[in-house]
């Protein structure tokens, strides 16, 4: 029996991420501010990874995760390709996506008239992403969430943690079939959490302050803070209603009788 070879050739088997380039990316910092490491695992659609990381003494958790996106984005080169980029970050996802148009418009002031803090490095990864997209590289921007075991996620941590702690890193650069994580075990879902609504600050029903042994209610912060600002071992807390007042003063060993005998 003649076999028709064509018919019989196996179909090769493909994944939606056999094109795309994939990038994790993560920021940690000890004391924020203070010292910090950035980390990027890159995979290549020709099955190669690249890891990439560096240690920033005086610095944040939120520079070092922008950091983070920068570098692994610099690293890219390939044109007319997909790059997801994983971070645990909203913040990085948000701002690059959403709030940097509203930061641009406003002169880079943020909503309450402040400006944007960390500008600088807003404006690096606009401008990887804006090369990018003259190359014809569209970034998919990932949400993963932290320490559920995303092995592409725990590695980056691993090595942010470690360049932050001072250790060193043995960064891998080489053929995935080499590489002992598994970094094409992709998170399912990669939506962003919802954002949480601002509560709204209530007003205060008193400010208390202890100084010295001596117990004073305030009407408002600044007189309160004339009080004890300067003072070694002042205590001072808001209250929000009365009852909240006699649970402040009873957490520093006071009864309800000290706020009886107080005078506005």
């Amino acid at each position: 029996m003649t076999v028709d070879k064509k018919k019989s050739t196996p179909l090769k088997m493909t994944s939606e991420w056999d094109d795309k380039i994939i990038i994790f990316t993560d920021g940690a910092c000890s004391g924020n501010p203070g010292k910090g490491g950035w980390a990027s695992v890159i995979y290549t659609p020709n099955g190669k990874i690249q890891e990439l990381g560096a240690a920033s003494f005086k610095t944040t958790n939120n520079q070092m995760e922008l950091t983070a996106s920068i570098e692994g984005l610099k690293a890219v080169a390939n044109k007319n390709s997909e790059i997801w980029l994983y971070t645990d970050s909203t913040y990085v996802i948000r701002g690059i996506t959403q709030w940097i148009w509203g930061w641009k418009k406003k002169d880079w002031k943020n909503a309450e008239g402040n400006d944007v803090t960390n500008q600088d490095l807003w404006l690096q990864l606009e401008k990887q992403v804006l090369r990018l997209k003259k190359q014809g590289t569209n970034i998919d921007w990932r949400y993963v969430r932290g320490h559920t075991g995303v092995p592409g996620n725990e590695r980056v941590d691993e090595i942010a943690v470690n360049f932050s702690k001072g250790k060193g890193n043995n960064l891998f650069s080489g053929r995935l079939l080499e590489y002992s994580v598994a970094i094409l075990d992709l998170p399912e879902t990669h939506e962003l959490p919802p954002m949480r609504e601002k509560q709204e600050k209530k007003a205060a029903y008193s400010y208390l302050s202890y100084v010295n042994g001596v117990l004073q209610r305030h009407k408002d912060w600044k007189s309160c803070e004339a009080v004890v600002k300067g003072r070694p071992g002042a205590k001072f807390k808001k209250a929000l209603s009365q009852e909240d007042e006699t649970l402040i003063v009873e957490t520093w060993g006071l009864s309800r009788k000290h706020l009886d005998d107080l005078k506005d």
